[in-house]
């Protein structure tokens, strides 16, 4: 006789109804016709039946296994070191997603992590021994080299991946490479937003990465994807690039943002009755930048090789502004104090023009003779 379970009611009916055919079989001389094979297809059929039947109780199924096994291949667990502002912005997406986001942290931020779903944990060395695939730097800049420093690496496993979301690559990458074995990953990052810009959707936002050093085996490769597949499903812009590269852009558009958002800062500007639609801009451009920490600001400069050159060029442009300004005035006091007499002379002079800056990367040193005011 078969067994079934009566935990699983999809197998009953079948279970059910051989029994009852076995039954009537025993008690009665003549079973009806369709219940009268012979015992040897009888036999075969109970067999089939009984496996079906077994097979079909079991409570994790065939199918259940392989969708389990689907759904861990596009997940990864991740370790968040630094949880503050932006780690706890970055975990929010990641547990949604339904990656096992850890965290750890100088400050106990246990509360908030069990909030948004994280494991925290206090000690590094607890955090290591989970044996996260993915190592995710979210320190500031200036304290990255001894977050790294301090991390237990002989607990990790050896193909670890490291990645970094900086706003400076090459100082990440130098770094990495400096303090990092030679089998660990290395995958340089910059989410060009942040929990204000990025608070409603990625879609459209910005993500720079550089694949510094991944393994050639397919599961570090398809790790490294894993992870960038968790901003391109977002939306995000995915740009490819070396840390040199990105550093440059980053100097020209970044760095400068947020100097002229300090400078406006330091003016202390107030909304007005009569504000424009371009001023209204700058007033959004000074509480965007004030947000950021000045450390933040401040790392910016410190660890990009190309912000002097853009704070020298913008000094000189200032400075270049108002001479043409000054210039155009000294014309026009000229004209009012000796306009028809100079003019009877022929020495009126056109105004100055405003030479162009020299460009990005060649220095800021003019060619002997020239000035900044003059062609």
């Amino acid at each position: 006789m078969l067994s079934f379970s009566p935990a699983t009611p999809k197998t009953t009916t079948i279970s059910t109804r051989l029994h009852r055919d076995h039954h009537t079989l025993s008690h009665h001389s003549q079973p009806p016709s369709h219940l009268r094979p012979t015992k040897p297809h009888l036999r075969q059929r109970r067999h089939t039946l009984k496996i079906s039947a077994i097979d079909a109780a079991q409570p994790f199924d065939y199918e259940s296994k392989i969708s389990t096994q689907f759904a861990k291949s596009k997940t990864l667990k991740i370790a968040i070191v630094g949880f503050g502002n932006f780690g706890q912005f970055l975990a929010k997406t990641l547990v949604r997603q339904g990656h096992d986001v850890l965290a750890h942290s100088r400050t106990d931020y246990s509360n908030i992590a069990a909030e948004i779903g994280v494991s925290f944990y206090p000690n590094a060395d607890d955090l290591c021994e989970e044996h996260p695939e993915v190592i995710l730097l979210c320190t500031s800049i200036l304290s990255t080299d001894k977050v790294l420093r301090s991390l237990p690496l002989q607990r990790l496993k050896r193909s670890t991946l490291f990645v970094d979301v900086l706003s400076v690559k090459e100082f990440a990458k130098d770094l990495f490479l400096q303090i990092l074995p030679l089998d660990f990953d290395i995958l340089c990052t910059h989410p060009m937003f942040g929990p204000e810009s990025g608070k409603n959707s990625w879609k459209d936002l910005p993500f720079v990465y550089d694949k510094v050093r991944i393994g050639n085996d397919e599961s570090r490769v398809s790790r490294c994807e894993k992870f960038l597949d968790a901003f391109a499903r977002e939306g995000c812009v995915m740009k490819e690039m070396t840390c040199a590269e990105h550093d440059q852009h980053a100097a020209e558009s970044q760095f400068i943002t947020h100097t002229v958002g300090r400078i406006l800062e330091k003016l202390d500007l107030d909304s007005t009755p009569i504000n424009t639609k371009g001023y209204e801009r700058l007033l959004d451009l000074v509480e965007n930048t004030s947000s950021d920490s000045f450390e933040l600001y401040y790392g910016l400069f410190m660890y990009n090789k190309n912000a002097m050159e853009q704070l020298e060029r913008l000094d000189l442009a200032f400075e270049s502004l108002k001479k043409e300004l000054f210039g155009h005035l000294h014309d026009v006091l000229r004209k009012q104090l000796f306009g028809t007499k100079e003019r009877a002379l022929g020495v009126m002079q056109k105004p100055r023009a405003l030479s162009k800056l020299p460009p990005n990367g060649n220095g800021l040193v003019l060619p002997p003779g020239s000035d900044s005011t003059t062609n």
